[in-house]
C-alpha cells in the first residue's frame, strides 16, 4: 500500500451558516448575517488544512450558488474537493445561527432533503479513502440510514488499508429526529434507540472524540465514568473527552476511577463568545498532533488552544486559526481574555487565513474624480459621460488582461459604478477609494459611517486611501491623519476587506531617502498594516532599502508596494521602475493619468470615438507593462 496522499478525509455535513450580527439578540430580531461554510465535517476539514495537514471532504452540495460558494471556499482554504459532489435534485444546507448571551446560542437547521444528508454509497470512492491516512466519521450522518451506510463504508476500506478511523460523536438530538425544528441548540436528550446505534460504531475506531454529553449518548448513560467504561468494553481506541474551559482529559487504556486521573489537558481561561463551532476548532488541533505522531501533552494543547481561540470569535470556520497564530497563541499567550481583542492575533489570523493574493499587479487607475471632472468641464462635456469614459477604460484593461491574471483597476463610484460591474466579470484585481479627493486632512468620502458604507462592497474588492502625508506635517495635522487612517484600518477588517494605503509625501516637503519609511515606521508604531501600500516612485536604492526595511520589520506578511505615477511621463515610469529594481516589495503600479489623460481629452472633445479610445488606452498600458518589465520587474 503507497503512503497515503493526504492526511485526512472528513465525511458528513457541508452547510452554508448564516450568523446573526447582532449579539445578545433574540433569532425573530436579527437584522443581518454573515454567511460561511459550516457543518462538523466542512469546519474540521478547513480547520486541519489551515494547520498544515493535506485534509480533503466527501459531502454533497447543491448545484446552485451556495453549493458552489462551499466549493470554492474549500478550494481556498486548500481542502482536496475531488470528494464534493454537486447534487442537481437537492439544495446545499442551510443552518442560522445567533448569540444571545453567554450560554444561549439559538440554531434552525434547515435540512429537510437537503444535499449533505443524501450522501450513500455511490459516493464513497475507495481509491479516494485508501489515499488518506485516516478518516473522519461524524455521529450525525449515521441518522440516516442512506448517509450511514456511506460512512461504514468508508470505515470498512479504510480498516481494510490500514488507515485509521476516527469518530466525532457529534451530537445533534434533533437531527435524530428527538426534537423540533427550534431546538437546534439543544445538545442532549438521552435516547437508548441512538445509543444502540452508534455502539455498533465504537469497535472498529482508532479515536473517539466528544463531550460528556456526547459520550453519555455514545456509552448509554447519564454517568460519564460509566460511560467510558461502555465505550472501551466496545472499543479499544483511544477516548478524548471534551470538558470545555477544564480543556480535555485522554483514555488510552482501562478507565481510571476518576477522570482527574487521564491524560489531562489544560483548557485556557478565555472569554465565551459563542461555543457553536469550538468542538470543531477543538478536532482540528487534535488532529495536529494526532496525526504527526504528537505526545497527548501536546496534542491536546493544540487542541485546546483552537478551542479557545474558536470559542471567543463569533464564526466558526473562518475563525479557525492557521499554525502561524496557533504557534504565536501557545508560545506567547495573550494579554485579552477576549481573545477577539488582541490586536496581535487578529492580524496574524487575517494575514495568514484571507484570500490568496496575486504576486504582482499592474492597475490602471481611473478613480480619478475631481481631475477627471475638471478635464470635462474643460472640454465642454457633460460630466455624466465620465461614467461612459471609465467603462470604456474598463475594456481597455480588460483586453489586456486576458490570460495574465495580475491586471487590476483602480475604480471610483462616483463616477464608476457601471464600471465597477463590468469590472467584476472580466478577472480584474479591483481597488475602490474612500477618501474625499484632495482632503488634508484626511476626510471620507461616504461620511463618518465607512463600515456601513463598505458593508456593500463585494469581498473581492480592496479598499483604497490616498493620504497625503510627511514626516514634518505639523502635530495636529499628523494626528488628524492617523485617526483617520486608524479608523480605515478598523473598518476594513470588522467587515473582512483587504485595504490599500496611498501615500503621496513629495508635495508637502523633501523627498529624501528616509521620508517614505519614516511615515511608515510611524503608521505600523500606531497599528496600520493595510495589506498594499501604494507609494509615489524613489529615485535611489536606499530609499527603496529603507521602505523594505520598515515594510519587514512592521508587518512582515504585506502584500507589497504598488507605485502611482501621478503624471510623469512613460520615460519617467520607465526610470522609477528601474530605480525600484532591488526593492523586494515593489510588486507592481496603479497608473492613471500617464494612460488615459491624453486620450481622455480627445474623446470628451469629439476628436476621438469609443473604439479608438479602448484601442489607444489598451496600447498605452501594453507599452507601460513592456517598461515594467524591461526594467527587470
Amino acid at each position: 500500500m503507497p503512503d497515503p496522499s493526504l492526511d485526512i478525509i472528513a465525511i458528513g455535513r457541508a452547510s452554508v451558516d448564516l450568523y446573526g450580527q447582532q449579539i445578545g439578540a433574540r433569532l425573530e430580531d436579527m437584522a443581518s448575517f454573515a454567511k460561511s461554510v459550516g457543518g462538523c465535517p466542512a469546519n474540521i476539514a478547513i480547520g486541519a488544512a489551515r494547520l498544515g495537514l493535506r485534509s480533503a471532504l466527501v459531502t454533497r452540495v447543491g448545484d446552485e450558488a451556495f453549493g458552489r460558494f462551499i466549493r470554492e471556499q474549500l478550494a481556498r482554504e486548500g481542502v482536496d474537493v475531488r470528494g464534493v459532489a454537486a447534487d442537481p435534485k437537492r439544495l446545499t444546507a442551510l443552518a442560522i445561527l445567533g448569540v444571545r448571551d453567554s450560554s444561549n446560542f439559538p440554531l434552525i437547521f434547515y435540512r429537510e432533503d437537503c444535499a449533505d444528508a443524501a450522501l450513500d454509497e455511490t459516493d464513497i470512492d475507495e481509491d479516494f479513502i485508501r489515499s488518506a491516512g485516516a478518516i473522519v466519521v461524524t455521529g450525525t450522518h449515521f441518522a440516516r440510514e442512506n448517509s450511514a451506510a456511506a460512512q461504514r463504508k468508508a470505515m470498512r476500506i479504510a480498516r481494510e488499508a490500514g488507515r485509521r478511523v476516527i469518530f466525532d460523536i457529534d451530537y445533534r438530538p434533533n437531527l435524530w429526529g428527538l426534537a423540533g425544528h427550534g431546538s437546534g441548540e439543544q445538545r442532549y436528550i438521552p435516547s437508548g434507540e441512538v445509543s444502540a446505534h452508534l455502539q455498533t460504531i465504537l469497535p472498529d475506531c482508532d479515536l473517539i472524540v466528544g463531550t460528556e454529553e456526547e459520550v453519555h449518548i455514545a456509552g448509554g448513560t447519564d454517568d460519564t465514568l460509566s460511560a467510558l467504561r461502555r465505550i472501551r468494553a466496545l472499543s479499544a481506541a483511544a477516548i478524548v473527552l471534551k470538558r470545555g474551559p477544564m480543556g480535555c482529559a485522554v483514555f488510552t487504556g482501562a478507565i481510571p476511577a476518576s477522570l482527574e486521573d487521564g491524560i489531562k489537558g489544560s483548557g485556557f481561561p478565555v472569554e465565551v463568545y459563542n461555543v457553536l463551532g469550538a468542538g470543531d476548532g477543538f478536532m482540528s488541533g487534535l488532529l495536529r498532533g494526532y496525526l504527526r505522531g504528537e505526545p497527548w501533552e501536546t496534542t491536546c494543547a493544540y487542541a485546546n488552544a483552537c478551542g479557545a481561540i474558536l470559542v471567543s470569535r463569533l464564526l466558526c470556520s473562518p475563525e479557525s486559526p492557521s499554525w502561524t497564530e496557533l504557534r504565536h497563541f501557545l508560545d506567547h499567550g495573550s494579554p485579552e481574555r477576549a481573545l477577539r481583542r488582541d490586536r496581535q492575533l487578529a492580524h496574524l489570523h487575517w494575514a495568514t487565513t484571507r484570500r490568496p493574493g496575486k504576486s504582482q499587479i499592474l492597475a490602471l487607475a481611473i478613480d480619478h474624480r475631481s481631475q477627471l471632472e475638471a478635464l470635462a468641464d474643460r472640454c465642454g462635456a457633460p460630466r455624466e459621460r465620465l461614467s461612459r469614459l471609465k467603462v470604456l477604460a474598463v475594456e481597455a484593461a480588460a483586453r489586456v488582461s486576458r490570460g495574465r491574471g495580475d491586471i487590476g483597476m483602480l475604480i471610483d463610484d462616483t463616477h464608476g459604478r457601471e464600471a465597477l460591474f463590468a469590472a467584476e466579470g472580466a478577472d480584474l484585481w479591483i481597488g475602490r477609494p474612500v477618501e474625499t479627493p484632495g482632503s488634508r486632512p484626511l476626510t471620507f468620502e461616504p461620511g463618518a459611517d465607512l463600515g456601513s458604507h463598505l458593508v456593500e462592497w463585494p469581498v473581492t474588492h480592496t479598499v483604497k486611501c490616498l493620504c497625503f502625508y510627511h514626516p514634518d506635517d505639523p502635530p495636529a495635522l499628523r494626528e488628524a491623519q492617523e485617526e483617520r487612517l486608524l479608523a480605515l484600518a478598523d473598518a476594513a477588517r470588522t467587515v473582512g476587506r483587504e485595504y490599500l494605503v496611498e501615500i503621496i509625501a513629495g508635495p508637502h516637503g523633501p523627498l529624501g531617502p528616509d521620508t517614505v519609511a519614516a511615515v511608515l515606521r510611524r503608521l505600523y508604531a500606531i497599528g496600520i498594516k493595510p495589506d498594499w501600500w501604494k507609494l509615489e516612485p524613489q529615485m535611489s536604492a536606499a530609499a527603496w532599502q529603507a521602505i523594505d526595511a520598515a515594510i519587514a520589520k512592521g508587518d512582515p506578511y504585506c502584500r507589497g508596494v504598488v507605485l502611482l505615477g501621478l503624471e510623469a511621463s512613460e520615460a519617467e515610469l520607465g526610470e522609477a521602475f528601474a530605480a525600484a529594481r532591488g526593492s523586494a516589495c515593489v510588486k507592481g503600479f496603479a497608473v492613471g493619468r500617464t494612460i488615459f489623460a491624453e486620450p481622455a481629452e480627445a474623446w470628451l472633445s469629439g476628436r476621438m470615438d469609443d473604439a479608438a479610445i479602448v484601442d489607444e488606452m489598451h496600447r498605452r498600458f501594453i507599452r507601460l507593462i513592456a517598461a515594467w518589465e524591461q526594467a527587470g520587474r
